[in-house]
């Protein structure tokens, strides 16, 4: 007899314990729809301050299925998304978000395109009206932004909803990054990719963790981590203004000889100072971005420590111990 293909859903949670009762109903659905496949799903436990952690025990407990890996702190959503990628061990692994926004029927689409061949499955919001409009505003300026800037292209209004192939995770795996921004390393690994539209519905329960400070260095995030457009084009302004100083000098100093000294131009003289410090400035902050993505990088430190686990079996460790690059520490007592 044939082993069944295995499919790894793997979810981050960080305060989500509203919601554990609808998303353990709606997955139990979707593997039920679904018996020709295994699966696993890799719950990570990223700090949570509310009782999401001792719920999905208790669900580890009742469905083997389930599988907990608890953080030593938050240590944020890609870092959390991470450890799940890292502990999976399907065939297929499908990042999922606890708070429902993503259609969980969605998942069966993918498998069915997955067995078509396609190594990485995309979905697609298609529709984001339960967005607020500066969301949308400021995702689809973000979007064009990065492509433009990047010779890796992000996906508009793709998020980490997306089913991968086993030859797909093992390249995400091997790649040694600290600071990671996950969107664009999925996009930089390729394969043969499909795309399925759908419309996102609202939140089921609990509010969003990311505020609008957070969307903003996560931009700054993705933007600095896969392209350098930045720095080339401060070298460009630093160029035409080099120029532009040139060209006056010369101008007034042939005015000079001609018309003799004129009366000395204050205002002139202060908003050009004021322009060029803040120039400076501006120059000196986006190469002070990458200096620091060069000095967290070279502390080599582990994204994520895992406190404990629960539910895992050892091929589940060693597949996690596998991914190179992040100094995987002691795991402490493990149960399960």
């Amino acid at each position: 007899m044939n082993r069944k293909k295995c499919v790894s859903i793997i979810v981050p949670f960080y305060n989500e314990a509203d919601g554990i009762d609808r998303f353990r109903n709606a997955i139990a659905g979707v593997m039920a729809k679904a018996p020709a496949y295994d699966f696993e799903v890799i719950c990570v436990d990223d700090g949570s301050q509310d009782d999401t952690l001792e719920q999905l025990i208790a669900l580890s407990q009742e469905d083997n299925r389930f599988r907990v890996i608890e953080l030593s702190r938050n240590f944020g959503k890609e870092a959390a998304l991470t450890a799940a990628i890292d502990f999976s061990n399907g065939d297929a692994a499908i990042p999922f978000d606890a708070d429902l926004q993503d259609p969980p029927e969605l998942i069966l689409t993918m498998i069915e395109k997955w067995e078509e061949g396609y190594e990485v499955v995309l979905a697609r919001r298609a529709d984001r009206t339960v967005d607020t409009y500066l969301k949308r505003k400021t995702a689809g300026m973000f979007y064009r932004f990065h492509n433009r800037m990047s010779d890796t292209k992000i996906p508009e209004n793709v998020g980490d909803f997306r089913l991968m192939d086993s030859a797909v995770v093992a390249a995400i795996k091997r790649l040694p990054e600290r600071q990671r921004f996950m969107k664009g390393l999925f996009a930089w690994v390729g394969f043969r990719t499909a795309v399925i539209d759908y419309k996102r519905a609202a939140r089921q329960a609990g509010e969003t963790k990311f505020s609008a400070w957070k969307l903003w260095n996560f931009a700054l995030e993705g933007i600095t981590s896969f392209s350098t457009v930045p720095l080339r084009l401060m070298a460009w302004v630093g160029s035409v203004g080099t120029l532009t100083t040139l060209a006056y000098a010369l101008y007034i100093t042939f005015k000079t000889l001609i018309y003799g000294v004129d009366v000395p131009g204050y205002a002139s003289l202060l908003v050009a100072i004021l322009f060029m410090g803040s120039l400076q400035l501006i120059g000196l902050g986006i190469l002070g971005e990458y200096i620091g993505r060069i000095y967290m990088e070279s502390k080599q430190r582990p994204a994520y420590l895992v406190r404990r686990h629960y539910g895992l079996t050892g091929s589940d460790e060693a597949s996690a111990q596998s991914a190179s690059g992040f100094g995987f520490q002691s795991r402490g007592d493990r149960d399960g």
